[in-house]
Formats: C-alpha cells, sequence, structure tokens
C-alpha cells in the first residue's frame, strides 16, 4: 500500500492567508499554520462511509465535503477576519454535533473543501448595478455609471441550512493508493502547447464578487496602451510568450519575472488518491465547473497555487478567469494528459515510475515578508492595557448586543494564537461559584474589532442568540502590548467588564 498527504487549502478574502515559496505569494500572504503536523500526530484507524448527492462525503465521527463554490459570501465592505460559508457550514455542523463544546474543541470534525470553483459564485442572485438596479453589461461586468465597480453580485443571504441531512451508508474498502508527480507546466504538448506563466489585462479586473481598481474590464482581448506601455518599460514579454498566451493581453510577464524570486512556479505537483473506489484528483488551482466531469472528487487549491483552469473556450473570451489561467490556452488538456498518466500508474500499480523535474527549493534568506513589525502600543493618559474605556450595560436581553471597549494593544503582539482566544464570554455558576466560558472569539456570536490609533482600543460584542441562559455575565479580551522601553518587551494582559445581567423576554 502506498499512502501520499496532499496539502490543500481553503480560500477565501476574509481569512488569514498560507504561505507560498514564489514572490506573486509572498506579497500576498505570510502566515504560518501548523494544522498538518497536528493532524499526523493524530492518525488513527478509521472506517469511511460515502454518499454522492448535494452534500457529499461523510464519516461518523467526522465529514469531509467537496464544493463548487467560492467562499466569497461576506463582500469586499467585511473587514472582519472570516472562514465565509465553507467556514461557517463547518463551525454550525460541528456545534450541531458537539453539544456542550466550544467551537474547535469537540471529537466532530466537519471539512467543507474546496472543488472545481472557479467560476461558481455563491452570490447566486446574480450581479446588477447598485447605482441603478440594472443589470450589468454581461461580457465586461460594469456599469454606464461606475463601471465594475458598481457592478456587484448578491447571494441568496440566508443561513447554512441541510447540515443534519448528511447522511452515508456506503462503506469504502479496497486498498489506498497516492500517485504524485511534479511536471514542468511550461512545457506541455498535447493538442497545443503550453506557456510560460502570465497574467492577462483582466485578472486586474476582479469579478462581480470584487472588482479591481482603474480602467481594467473583463472580457478584453484587445489590452490598453496606457498599461501596455507601463508593463514593457518595466519588464515585456518575450515575442514567444505573447504569441503563445493569444488571445490573452498579457498584463504580467511572470514566468519571465524572477527578482528576487520566480513570480510563479513552472514545476507543479499533481496527486491522486484512491480509496478503495473513490478517486481524489488534488489539483493545483480553481478548476471552473466545465474543466472536469463529476465522476471523481476534485479537490482544489491542492499542494501549490496556480491561479485558474479554464477550458479552451472559455480561455478565448478571456474574462477573469481565463485572464488567470497562467499557463496558457491548453492549460487544462495538458493537466488532463498528466492525470490519465497517474490514474494508469494506480490502475496498473506502477508507482515507482512516476518521474519528474526537481522543484526548486529557495533558502530561508532568500525568502522575504513585506508585511513590517507593528510599532509599539500606547494607552491613553491614566490607564493602562486591559482598563475598560466603554463599560457594558447592566441588564441585556436576547437579540441585543452586549458591547465593552478596553484599552489594548495590537492583536499582532498575541504572536501565535493557535488554541487560544482573544475574547470569552463567560457565565457565573451558582453551584460551582465560577465563572465558565460560554463563547469564545471563534463563536459566531461574538465580534472582536481592533481600533487602530495613536492609543489602541479593542470592542468586543457579544451578539445575544435565542439559546442564551438567563443569568449573571461578564466579557473578557486578553492580549499583548509592545512597550516603547525595555527594548520593545511584550507583555500579556487581560481586561475584565463588570457583570451583567441577560434576562428573557417578557
Amino acid at each position: 500500500m502506498t499512502w501520499c498527504r496532499k496539502i490543500a487549502s481553503k480560500y477565501n478574502r476574509t481569512n488569514t492567508k498560507a504561505h507560498f515559496q514564489y514572490t506573486l505569494f509572498m506579497i500576498i500572504s505570510k502566515v504560518y499554520k501548523p494544522s498538518i503536523d497536528i493532524a499526523h500526530r493524530n492518525l488513527r484507524p478509521g472506517r469511511i462511509f460515502i454518499n454522492k448527492g448535494q452534500l457529499g462525503f461523510i464519516g461518523y465521527v467526522s465529514a469531509l465535503s467537496w464544493f463548487a463554490v467560492h467562499p466569497v459570501s461576506m463582500n469586499d465592505t467585511n473587514r472582519m477576519v472570516s472562514s465565509d460559508n465553507l467556514g461557517y457550514s463547518s463551525y454550525a455542523f460541528e456545534q450541531e454535533k458537539n453539544i456542550g463544546f466550544l467551537p474547535g474543541e469537540g471529537p466532530f470534525v466537519a471539512g467543507f473543501s474546496s472543488s472545481n470553483l472557479g467560476d461558481s459564485s455563491p452570490n447566486i442572485r446574480g450581479p446588477i448595478c447598485v447605482n441603478s438596479g440594472e443589470k450589468c453589461d454581461y461580457l465586461n461586468s460594469s456599469c454606464p455609471i461606475g463601471g465594475k465597480k458598481a457592478c456587484i453580485a448578491f447571494g441568496p443571504g440566508e443561513d447554512s441550512k441541510g447540515l443534519s441531512h448528511f447522511s452515508a451508508k456506503q462503506e469504502l474498502h479496497g486498498p489506498v493508493y497516492g500517485a504524485h508527480q511534479w511536471v514542468n507546466m511550461t512545457d506541455e504538448t498535447h493538442t497545443g502547447q503550453t506557456c510560460k506563466p502570465a497574467l492577462g489585462h483582466s485578472f486586474a479586473a476582479g469579478t462581480t464578487d470584487g472588482g479591481g481598481e482603474f480602467n481594467f474590464i473583463q472580457g478584453d482581448t484587445d489590452g490598453d496602451p496606457f498599461w501596455d506601455g507601463i508593463r514593457d518599460a518595466v519588464l515585456g514579454p518575450q515575442n514567444e510568450t505573447t504569441a503563445c498566451h493569444q488571445p490573452k493581453p498579457i498584463l504580467f510577464s511572470t514566468g519571465e519575472m524572477d527578482s528576487p524570486l520566480p513570480w510563479h512556479p513552472a514545476i507543479v505537483d499533481i496527486q491522486i488518491i484512491t480509496i478503495g473506489s473513490l478517486a481524489i484528483v488534488a489539483v493545483p488551482g480553481e478548476f471552473t465547473h466545465y474543466c472536469l466531469p463529476q465522476i471523481v472528487v476534485i479537490a482544489g487549491l491542492c499542494n501549490i497555487y496556480t491561479h485558474y483552469i479554464t477550458t479552451y473556450e472559455e480561455y478565448q473570451i478571456q474574462r477573469y478567469e481565463g485572464a488567470s489561467t497562467i499557463y496558457g490556452p491548453h492549460t487544462l488538456s495538458a493537466y488532463i494528459q498528466r492525470y490519465r498518466g497517474l490514474a494508469r500508474a494506480i490502475a496498473h500499480v506502477m508507482l515507482c515510475c512516476l518521474t519528474g523535474p526537481e522543484p526548486p527549493f529557495f533558502d530561508e534568506d532568500k525568502l522575504f515578508n513585506q508585511v513590517k513589525d507593528p510599532a509599539a502600543d500606547v494607552a491613553p493618559a491614566d490607564t493602562t492595557f486591559g482598563d475598560v474605556l466603554q463599560q457594558v450595560n447592566s441588564v441585556y436581553k436576547v437579540g441585543e448586543i452586549a458591547s465593552v471597549t478596553f484599552v489594548a494593544g495590537n492583536p499582532r503582539h498575541s504572536g501565535d494564537i493557535v488554541n487560544k482566544t482573544f475574547v470569552t464570554v463567560e457565565r457565573f455558576n451558582n453551584d460551582t461559584n465560577s465563572w465558565e466560558i460560554i463563547h469564545t472569539d471563534a463563536s459566531w456570536e461574538t465580534r472582536f474589532h481592533w481600533i487602530k490609533g495613536l492609543a489602541g482600543q479593542s470592542k468586543v460584542e457579544w451578539h445575544i442568540p435565542l439559546t442564551a441562559q438567563t443569568g449573571t455575565y461578564r466579557i473578557q479580551h486578553f492580549g499583548h502590548y509592545k512597550q516603547f522601553t525595555d527594548n520593545n518587551t511584550i507583555t500579556p494582559y487581560v481586561g475584565t467588564s463588570d457583570a451583567f445581567k441577560h434576562q428573557s423576554v417578557t
């Protein structure tokens, strides 16, 4: 038996990001997550049951499902860290199964993962011009007044439902195989030739789930003399690259940009894992809906990220997804050819023969982080960190918001917050004469706002749910502050609100 692990990420715009060793991704992401190590340390024997339908793949003590939908239900106006629709589904399902446990602490684990989500939006009401109510231009996703910024897609605006309808009765039996291979995606030949990586003008246009800046539009196959001039002054694409990517007008020829490190990968890993009759195809990007038949599980955003993968026909239109298909119009056919090779290797148990080029490894001293360390914290005069600036009310009812504001340090000074929380909502237990934690910052009912300024503040909110018991409560905030003096020492602090009553509605 051969077993291969795959590393998969869950994309959304409102969460902290992972770390990739390529310049373009370093610019937008730099957070290490130890989840892989934790999972590996907790490997256990188990049984797997499967179901195919609207709600995918489930086990008795955990559930793993794949959905072909972007986690972009929370639009660009949101300023809070959130795991969006897939994360909320995972949270709600786990809370339903882990009665009496805080988020992330119960035995039942629910994973809602990305599939071929490339062109699938959760905002199914579609895009409209917010200043007129009319439909947006179909091809360019723009409006007569306000351009693409005024063209915004909206979703159903309803809570996740159907979680309790997960069921799976077919048990998987058979061996577990994994096939993995490194391939040079800039030099693949099948129905056509793949290209050095490049992003088109429409990449900068964004989508109806979040438009870009300036005058970039979707569906652009001509380019723009102004932006092309700036591009050529910095580093224009070679003629061969331009011809290879047609009809994409190249904005960033990332395959020819290698300072301080390559901007995009040339060598990419592909992978298939089989568990009995189930095949999981780990793809290194965002395949669009029409790219692959639904006869296997498509696990998107795995191992490395290569933007989008569209069909040849979608590529010709050069909307955002086509402009973000970095290896050219024949990217999909090249991937299909390679995945067929992996499937044949598994079928004939020839996993030893999957050779490929060695991927680059960048020395740690070449890696960089554009996020500067935050400045030292300053408390307002006659206060110290953790002091309350605005106190809670004495009484609240269901549906109201209990709110308290603390003197606070920059949350980034708290460093690694895995298994920690910035916030607790606590209820006093008269039987034990002690405070019990009811919610943390992982709870949907809490909000933690960092208010940046000369003197930092943190505002904590508890949106009181219908399930809240009557009683006495308090809110605590945990943080760290960096001092100007004493070699920028990081010091922990705790802030505690006054006790307040939650009363039932009369």
